[in-house]
């Protein structure tokens, strides 16, 4: 389907890229992360920005940003503070902010989807920029968890795993045909925020941290597993 787009996201990304950087100023010093996170966590909102507008930015049909989108960009604003947290120590204070961050996005979660039905404003657009969201989100925790020794390398997976069936795509077109959005997918979804954020949790050591991961990655794989047999099903009889 062709998309005319009639609205300029330049506005709606410059206010969410100052307010990321206001808020991580206001924030970094209650954490003490450092006179370059407000400029780490506004370089990480712009690159995520640049990326899904360039993926798809033409698939905004609408005249005006939207609630939902509002929401997802509240969404991706506070990924961008998870992320510009890694490589800082972790102090106890600093993975509560990082848990309660994520419960926030969590509860967020699902609300962009329903003021975009309610406004009549859904779009491929929105739906990308929500799925790029999560995705960055669940990436993000894992490097964290790696980083602070919850878990083995291993854990990178729950992040890369979604990116690797993206480039698979690329070379087997039929595993780049859309999915229909089931239960299981946002369950497993949740799950993972879940597990990720015991995994941080301070009063959760190792091995118990690995193993809140190793379960978030296990319910991934099996997930992932169920919508490539899916897709070679419909492959195979089109």
């Amino acid at each position: 389907m062709r998309y005319t787009r009639r609205y300029n996201l330049a506005p709606a990304i410059a206010f969410g890229l100052v307010s990321t950087g206001s808020i991580a100023l206001l924030a970094g010093a209650r954490i003490e992360a450092g006179a370059t996170y407000p400029l780490k966590a506004a370089a990480v909102f712009a690159v995520m920005m640049v990326a899904v507008t360039a993926v798809a930015g033409e698939q905004h049909p609408y005249p005006r940003f939207g609630p939902a989108n509002c929401v997802t960009m509240i969404r991706a604003m506070l990924v961008a503070l998870v992320a510009a947290l890694i490589g800082h120590p972790a102090t106890p204070e600093m993975l509560w902010c990082v848990i309660g961050l994520t419960a926030l996005m969590a509860a967020l979660d699902g609300l962009d989807g329903w003021l975009a039905r309610r406004s009549r404003m859904a779009s491929e657009f929105g739906a990308r920029f929500d799925m790029e969201t999560d995705a960055g989100l669940i990436l993000v925790l894992s490097i964290l968890v790696w980083q602070h020794e919850k878990a083995g390398a291993w854990v990178l997976l729950c992040g890369l795993m979604r990116y690797g069936f993206v480039a698979a795509g690329w070379r087997l077109s039929w595993l780049a045909q859309p999915l229909p959005s089931t239960r299981r997918g946002k369950t497993v979804a949740v799950g993972q925020l879940l597990g990720l954020s015991v995994a941080l949790a301070p009063i959760v050591p190792p091995p118990l941290s690995a193993i809140a991961a190793a379960l978030a990655l296990t319910a991934l794989a099996w997930s992932f597993a169920i919508d490539i047999k899916w897709l070679s099903r419909q492959h195979r009889t089109t």
